[in-house]
């Protein structure tokens, strides 16, 4: 079915992102995309449980081909030219998961363009989100409230000072480079509850690799599910497309998965799109983009956290609402097909959970009665358990993987 399409999707990754990216092209199209990676889509049981559990998502898969290859920074633009090579009659879409292939993406993007079809935003648009603090200074220009921050140096960590009470949020600046540094104890966002936590914390940071600056913010109280996260398209006309603002149950608790959602519900304030919206027409983006928010249960406004200029590990929330989130770009660079702006309003609850852990630890009740109800009119849908890609290696993998997700909300939910 997926030969008579002019197109083929290429993706970087092997996680649970790829996988949704990829259900919905194989949905929609039939075509099973091309994932890169360095892990192996079909590795065996025994490397599974000695710890490459991230690619598991896209292991033992019917609806994808792999190949293995090396993406570093010095042979990122020479291999993708290679593998553009090896498809010269289909026009290759360039998808990524994660922010440091998108960074070189976008970086190569005059080059890779030659060859790909790339839906991220340019260069001088990165430059300015990318860094969290040149991120708040849009927010202050779009009158976005975040959460009151201070900016960490290097060279002065030791002395901070800000306004705000204990507990304290702090986190990298600098996610790329963040992401690339190694220490004991490193996890993606830290909570410190007193100076001498703080002071731990901060050096550990900067006794590693890393020397950009640091985001110190209030914490702002409530459970994950005041959490809030926005899926856009934004056309290569400059136009929003499509947007999903998504209200979390749960959020992944590992340390180095903190932000990660782990299941869904779509939610609807226009108000807040619509301003978002604004931000992203008027300063030029273009391509896939989310938000993470928090919503303050002391003053019930939205403070904006990060913008990631790439699609989120959660896009296929969005496609299980009835608004294939890959289609939106196939339809403008490949038919180019004018579409107008989709809010996202149909309910239907996105797990990547099994229900045992949704409902032991989603603290929120009505949020449970909630989810419980889209269950039981079979409004909901699970990210990995796709009925026309499964087999028995590929469930006893799942399985192991629903197991994995027990581990984790045990070890750091307790």
């Amino acid at each position: 079915m997926g030969k008579n399409h002019p197109f083929l999707p290429i993706i970087i990754g092997t996680d649970t992102n790829a996988y949704g990216m990829a259900r919905a092209f194989y949905e929609e199209y039939g075509i099973k995309p091309l994932l890169l990676g360095q892990k192996g889509a079909n590795r065996g049981i025994k490397r599974l449980i000695l710890g490459e559990i991230s690619a598991i998502a896209t292991q033992n898969s019917r609806i994808v081909n792999f190949q293995k290859v090396d993406l570093d920074s010095k042979s990122f633009v020479s291999v993708l030219e290679n593998i553009a090579e090896q498809f010269p009659d289909k026009k290759l879409i360039l998808l990524v998961c994660g922010e440091e292939y998108a960074k070189l993406v976008i970086e190569n993007k005059k080059t890779l363009q030659k060859h790909f079809i790339i839906p991220y935003t340019d260069k001088q648009q990165m430059d300015n989100l990318l860094l969290k603090e040149d991120f708040y200074k849009l927010c202050d220009k779009y009158n976005f409230k975040y959460p009151k921050t201070a900016i960490v140096t290097y060279s002065n960590f030791e002395i901070t000072n800000f306004d705000f009470n204990y507990p304290i949020i702090i986190k990298a600046s600098n996610s790329i480079d963040y992401s690339l540094c190694k220490f004991t104890g490193k996890k993606k966002v830290f909570i410190a509850n007193d100076e001498k936590e703080k002071v731990e914390i901060l050096r550990a940071i900067y006794g590693s690799s890393y020397r950009d600056n640091i985001i110190i913010q209030e914490y702002i109280p409530g459970d994950d599910s005041y959490l809030r996260v926005v899926h856009v398209y934004v056309g290569k006309d400059r136009k929003v497309k499509l947007m999903y603002l998504g209200k979390p149950l749960l959020a992944d608790p590992t340390p180095s998965s903190i932000g990660n959602y782990t299941a869904l519900i779509p939610t609807f304030d226009e108000q807040l799109l619509e301003n978002l919206r604004f931000l992203l027409e008027d300063i030029g983006y273009t391509g896939y983009a989310n938000f993470d928010l928090k919503q303050d249960p002391r003053d019930k406004e939205y403070k904006l956290l990060e913008i990631n200029i790439r699609n989120g590990a959660s896009n296929y929330s969005v496609t299980s609402s009835g608004h294939n989130f890959m289609k939106y770009v196939v339809d403008d660079y490949i038919y180019d097909i004018d579409r107008k702006l989709t809010y996202v309003k149909e309910e239907c609850l996105w797990k990547i959970i099994p229900d045992g852990v949704l409902f032991k630890y989603v603290k929120n009740e009505e949020l449970k009665t909630e989810a419980k109800k889209l269950i039981g009119e079979g409004k909901n849908i699970s990210n990995l358990y796709y009925h026309k890609d499964m087999n028995m290696r590929r469930w006893v993998k799942l399985k192991l993987f629903d197991y994995y997700y027990y581990y984790k909300y045990w070890k750091y939910s307790n």
